[in-house]
C-alpha cells in the first residue's frame, strides 16, 4: 500500500496517492500495536540505555535519517495540504470569486515544497481559467503555456490559449494552435484512445473527438477566411495588456513593467524548479517548451506596449492641438470683445461731446434771438412764435418780424448745425 500510494503520488492521482497511504499507514500502525502488544517486560533491560553520573559534553551525534513511517506521515500530510488548498480554489472558482481561487491556486504552484507533474499541470489549467474569467488575459496565456510544457497533447489548454488568442484577434496564433489540435483529434481517432497512459484523466471523452473535429475544421476555414481579408493587423492589445481604452501613459508603463517582470523568458521556466517530474529525461523538453513560448508572449506584450505607446501619443498630441486652438480661440474671443467695448466707450464720448455742442449752439441762437426781440420792442406781436427758432440769416429774420401787419406764416427751413 505504502509503495503503491507513493507511485500514485509521483504520477500525479493525489485522491488515489492519499487513499492508498491512508491504509498502509493504519495496517502499519495495527501490525506494530500487536507486535508491541506481545512483547514482554524483559524485551527493554535497561543495558540499552546506560546510566552515567559523569556529566560529561556527549560527543556529536550524525542527523537522524527518518523511518519510513516519518517519511510517509510527511507525505500524507502534504497530499492533504494539496488536496484541501485545490478543493478550495475550484470551490471559489465555481462560485465566481476568481481573486480568491487564483490566490489559492498560486499557493499551490508557487509552494516550498513540489509538487507531481501532472497535479501542477492540472492546477495551472485551473488558475488559467480563473484568470480568463477575471479579464488578465495575459496570465492567462501564460498559465496555458505552462500547462503545455508539463503536458503536450493538452486538449483543453490549447482549445483555452486558442480562444484567448482570437479574443485579442490574435489570428495567426490562433490558427496555428487550432491546426495542431486538429493533429491531435486526428490522432486520436486513428489510435482510437486518448493521448498518454490509460491512467491518465482528460477533461474530454472519446465519443465526443468527432463532433469537436468537425467543428474544429469550420472554425479554422471562417479564421482562414478573416486572416484573407486582411483581419491580421488590428489586435487588440488593451486587452492582453489589461489596459482600458484612453489610459495614461503612467498606467501603461506600470501594467508593461509588472508584465515584463512576470513574463520573462528567463524566469518562465522557474516553475521546474518545484516540479516532481515522472521522469526526470523530460526536464529538458520542458523547459524548452515552456521558454518558447514564453518568448513569444513577451514578444506580443512587447508589440502591445509599442502600439498602445504610439496611440497614447498620438492622443497626447491631438490633446495639445485642441488645447492650444481652444486658447487661441479664446484670446480671440477676448480680444474681439475688448475691441468691442473700446468701440462703444468710443462711440459713448462721440454722443456726449456731439450733445454737448448741439447743447451749447443751440443756447447761443437763442440768446441772439431773444436780444433782438428785445431791441424791437413790444411791437412785434408774434415775437414769442418765433422764439427758439435758429436761421442762419438773422438780419432777414429781423426784418420780416419788423414789418406791420404781418401775420401769415412764414416758411422756415431747419438745418443741422457740423460740429
Amino acid at each position: 500500500y505504502l509503495v503503491l500510494g507513493q507511485a500514485c503520488c509521483h504520477l500525479g492521482l493525489m485522491e488515489d496517492a492519499m487513499v492508498l497511504l491512508q491504509t498502509g499507514k493504519r495496517l502499519a500502525t495495527a501490525a506494530f500495536r500487536r507486535e508491541s502488544i506481545s512483547l514482554s517486560d524483559d524485551s527493554f533491560p535497561f543495558s540499552k540505555f546506560p546510566v552515567s553520573n559523569n556529566h560529561q559534553t556527549p560527543p556529536a551525534t550524525p542527523p537522524r535519517t527518518m523511518t519510513e513511517s516519518e517519511s510517509v506521515s510527511q507525505l500524507l500530510s502534504h497530499i492533504k495540504l494539496l488536496l484541501r488548498r485545490r478543493t478550495a480554489a475550484i470551490a471559489a472558482l465555481d462560485a465566481g470569486l476568481y481573486s480568491e481561487a487564483i490566490r489559492h491556486f498560486s499557493k499551490i504552484v508557487d509552494g516550498r515544497r513540489g509538487a507531481p507533474q501532472g497535479f501542477l499541470a492540472e492546477c495551472y489549467m485551473h488558475r488559467a481559467f480563473a484568470y480568463r474569467s477575471s479579464g488578465r488575459i495575459a496570465e492567462s496565456i501564460a498559465d496555458c503555456n505552462k500547462t503545455l510544457a508539463l503536458e503536450p497533447s493538452c486538449i483543453q489548454a490549447l482549445d483555452t490559449r486558442a480562444l484567448l488568442l482570437e479574443t485579442i484577434r490574435c489570428l495567426p496564433d490562433c490558427l496555428h494552435d487550432l491546426e495542431h489540435l486538429k493533429l491531435l483529434y486526428n490522432a486520436i481517432l486513428r489510435d482510437r484512445k486518448l493521448p498518454g497512459p490509460a491512467w491518465k484523466r482528460h477533461n474530454v471523452r472519446y465519443r465526443e473527438i468527432p463532433g469537436k473535429l468537425c467543428a474544429l475544421t469550420t472554425k479554422i476555414q471562417e479564421l482562414k477566411q478573416r486572416v484573407a481579408s486582411g483581419e491580421t493587423g488590428n489586435v487588440d492589445y488593451y486587452a492582453l495588456i489589461g489596459l482600458r481604452r484612453g489610459c495614461s501613459r503612467s498606467e501603461l508603463e506600470r501594467a508593461h513593467l509588472l508584465l515584463s517582470l512576470r513574463h520573462k523568458p528567463d524566469k518562465a521556466i522557474s516553475f521546474t524548479e518545484r516540479c516532481e517530474f515522472a521522469d526526470e529525461r523530460d526536464l529538458d523538453s520542458v523547459r524548452d517548451r515552456a521558454k518558447m513560448s514564453a518568448l513569444l508572449l513577451y514578444r506580443l506584450l512587447q508589440r502591445g506596449y509599442s502600439s498602445v505607446m504610439s496611440n497614447i501619443m498620438d492622443e497626447e498630441a491631438a490633446e495639445k492641438r485642441r488645447k492650444t486652438a481652444t486658447a487661441v480661440t479664446a484670446l480671440q474671443a477676448a480680444t474681439q470683445v475688448q475691441q468691442q467695448a473700446q468701440n462703444s466707450l468710443l462711440e459713448q464720448e462721440v454722443k456726449l461731446e456731439t450733445t454737448a455742442a448741439a447743447s451749447s449752439l443751440e443756447t447761443t441762437g437763442a440768446k441772439i434771438i431773444n436780444s433782438n426781440d428785445l431791441n424791437k420792442g413790444p411791437s412785434s406781436s408774434n415775437a414769442n412764435v418765433y422764439q427758439g427758432i435758429f436761421c442762419r440769416d438773422i438780419a432777414a429774420v429781423g426784418n420780416l418780424l419788423s414789418q406791420a401787419g404781418f401775420n401769415r406764416p412764414l416758411t422756415v427751413k431747419y438745418e443741422a448745425l457740423s460740429c
